[in-house]
């Protein structure tokens, strides 16, 4: 595979690349086609955060009560809209949540007029593996939340069926 460098933005320049220093790059807007590359420089890790301009916080940031609160603002958009399938519905928010590093798992058979469920999320597909409090003859396997937000998150979810044209309404909230 082949890779074109499209623009050069910049470089990072420092004395030292310890672990106590802090050095940056404004990388400029960001758009929902740009991609950036990021590659070991100098033997040392290199890693980006992708903020938000305005506040500062990261997108995915599931602590942060206001990134929370703006997560479920554009979930609620969901419902402002009726589908023929309330499925496709949920594959839509399934795909927008995962521009952020969330995910659900199958989605239940949504039967009769009305009803709700609740969908666990887990945060970049999971958490396996050890961390230093890990016991040698175990694993860590959770959803990637609940060990930062107890007891995790879910993706409620109530949907409503039109009688007069079969459509559905979709509404949806992470709490």
């Amino acid at each position: 595979m082949a890779l074109k460098l499209i623009r050069h933005v910049g470089s990072i320049t420092a004395s030292t690349l310890g672990d106590d220093a802090a050095h940056g790059l404004a990388l400029g807007k960001l758009g929902q086609s740009n991609v950036f590359r990021i590659n070991e420089f100098g033997g040392q890790d290199v890693f980006i955060k992708v903020t938000d301009s305005d506040t500062g916080t990261a997108t995915g940031d599931i602590t942060n009560p206001d990134t929370l609160r703006r997560l479920n603002a554009y979930i609620g958009t969901i419902g402002n809209m009726e589908y023929l399938l309330p499925e496709h519905a949920l594959n839509r928010l399934r795909t927008s949540l995962m521009k952020v590093g969330l995910s659900f798992g199958e989605i239940p058979a949504m039967e009769g007029m009305n009803g709700s469920f609740d969908l666990p999320l887990t945060r970049f597909g999971g958490r396996f593996g050890k961390d230093e409090n890990t016991p040698s003859d175990e694993f860590i396997n959770d959803d990637g939340i609940s060990h930062i937000i107890e007891g995790g998150l879910a993706l409620k979810i109530n949907y409503e069926m039109s009688p007069k044209n079969n459509s559905c309404r979709v509404f949806a909230k992470i709490a």
